[in-house]
C-alpha cells in the first residue's frame, strides 16, 4: 500500500511504513505533549500539494477519526474561519501546509492562541521531498524523557553559567557573559500561556546578556539563504566575531556574501545574537532538510545573524529597525558552559539530573 499525492507537482510516494511511523509519532505528540483528548474538538486544515502533506494528513486521520478535516484549497477562506469560530478554549487546530496558509489579515497561529486554542503547525512541507520527507517524519518522534530531561538540565546550566564556549574544530567562539534566561521548545507547555506551535520541536535557546562580550571564531557548515532554505557550502565558512559582530569572513561563498550584504544594507552591521541548543536527533550534519525553520532543531549549535530577536530586548538595539534573523549552524565539536562539557560526539552530555 502506498499513499500518493494528487498534487500536480508532487513526485513519488511515501511508503505505508513511513506513514505508520508518522501515526505513532503524532499519537505521542497529541497525548504526551499537547494533551488533547475528548470531549475537546479538533480541526485539521491541510492541502494536497505535496506528498509529505498528504502523508501527514492520512496519519492525522488515523489518530483523530472524529476530527473535522478541511482541504484548504477546496473551500473559501470564510469556511476555514467559520470552522475556527465554532471551537472553544482548549480545542485543537492542526495546520498541515505545503507552503504557509494565508487568510488575508488573519495571523492564524497568533489569533488561535489568543482564543485559548491549542495549535500544531507543520509549514513549508513542499521544501522537503523524497528522503527529506522521511527525515521530517523521523523528527516528529516525541521522547519526553529525553526532551524534558536534557532540556531542563540545559536550561539550568545556561541560567547559572557565567560564560560559554563553542568549539567548532580548531576555532573557539567565547561568550564571556552571563546568558539571558533560556527558553524551551521541548513539548512541555505546563508553564506556558500557549499550547503547541511549529513542529518538529527540540530546542533550548538564549543569547549573551552582553552581546559585545562575544568574541572569537566559529566555523559554520550551513546557513539560511535569501529564500529561507538550507544552503550548505562545499567547505565550512569561518566567521570572525569581534564585540558581538561579524568583522571578517573566511572561505565565504557568493550566496553567503549576499546574505551579509543584505543585513549590512539595512542594519549597518551584522550582530550575532541567538545561541541555540538544538536537540532533535533526527537532524545532523549528514541528515538535512531544505527548510531552514525545520532544520533549526538539528542536534547541535545554531546562531543567528542580524539584529532581530523578538524574545530578548537589548538597550543598544532598536526593535523597530531590526530586520534580520538569519540562522547559521556551527560545526559543533564541543560546547562548554563554564568549565562543564555539555556537548561532544554529536550529542548532549547531560541527563535529567540537575
Amino acid at each position: 500500500m502506498m499513499i500518493t499525492s494528487t498534487a500536480n507537482d508532487a513526485a513519488g510516494t511515501i511508503a505505508v511504513e513511513a506513514i505508520d511511523a508518522a501515526e505513532k509519532h503524532l499519537r505521542d505528540i497529541l497525548s504526551l505533549a499537547i494533551r488533547h483528548a475528548p470531549p475537546h474538538a479538533a480541526v485539521v486544515v491541510s492541502d494536497a500539494r505535496c506528498e509529505l502533506a498528504v502523508a501527514l494528513t492520512e496519519a492525522y486521520r488515523r489518530c483523530l477519526p472524529a476530527a473535522t478535516f478541511i482541504d484548504f484549497d477546496a473551500v473559501a477562506p470564510d469556511a476555514v474561519l467559520a470552522a475556527f469560530a465554532a471551537l472553544e478554549a482548549n480545542d485543537l487546530v492542526i495546520l498541515v501546509q505545503s507552503t504557509n496558509f494565508r487568510l488575508e489579515a488573519f495571523r492564524i497561529r497568533v489569533e488561535l492562541f489568543k482564543r485559548g486554542l491549542k495549535v500544531i503547525e507543520h509549514p513549508h512541507l513542499s521544501r522537503m521531498p523524497g528522503a527529506q520527507a522521511l527525515h521530517y517524519i523521523a523528527s516528529l518522534a516525541y521522547d519526553p524523557g529525553y526532551y524534558r530531561g536534557v532540556g531542563y538540565a540545559l536550561k539550568a546550566r545556561i541560567d547559572k553559567a557565567s560564560m560559554g564556549v563553542v568549539d567548532s574544530g580548531g576555532e573557539r567562539l567565547v561568550f564571556a557573559s552571563r546568558f539571558e534566561p533560556a527558553k524551551l521548545n521541548i513539548g512541555d507547555y505546563s508553564e506556558m500561556n500557549n499550547v503547541g506551535g511549529q513542529f518538529p520541536i527540540g530546542e533550548v535557546f538564549t543569547e549573551a546578556q552582553d552581546l559585545e562580550a562575544v568574541n572569537g571564531r566559529v566555523r559554520i557548515f550551513v546557513f539560511g539563504d535569501t529564500s529561507f532554505r538550507v544552503n550548505r557550502p562545499e567547505q565550512p565558512i569561518t566567521l570572525v566575531i569581534s564585540k558581538g559582530r561579524v568583522s571578517e569572513v573566511l572561505d565565504s561563498t557568493p550566496d553567503f556574501d549576499q546574505v551579509l550584504a543584505n543585513i549590512r544594507a539595512d542594519e549597518g552591521e551584522v550582530w550575532l545574537r541567538e545561541l541555540g541548543f538544538g536537540m532533535n536527533r533526527a537532524f545532523s550534519r549528514e541528515r538535512l532538510v531544505s527548510d531552514i525553520g525545520t532544520y533549526e532543531r538539528m542536534c547541535g549549535i545554531h546562531l543567528s545573524l542580524g539584529a532581530k530577536h523578538g524574545v530578548y530586548n537589548k538597550a543598544n538595539i532598536k526593535r523597530a529597525s531590526a530586520r534580520y534573523h538569519i540562522d547559521v549552524f556551527a560545526v559543533t565539536e564541543a560546547v562548554y558552559l563554564d568549565d562543564e562539557l555539555v556537548y561532544r560526539d554529536g550529542a548532549w552530555q547531560l541527563s535529567g539530573d540537575i
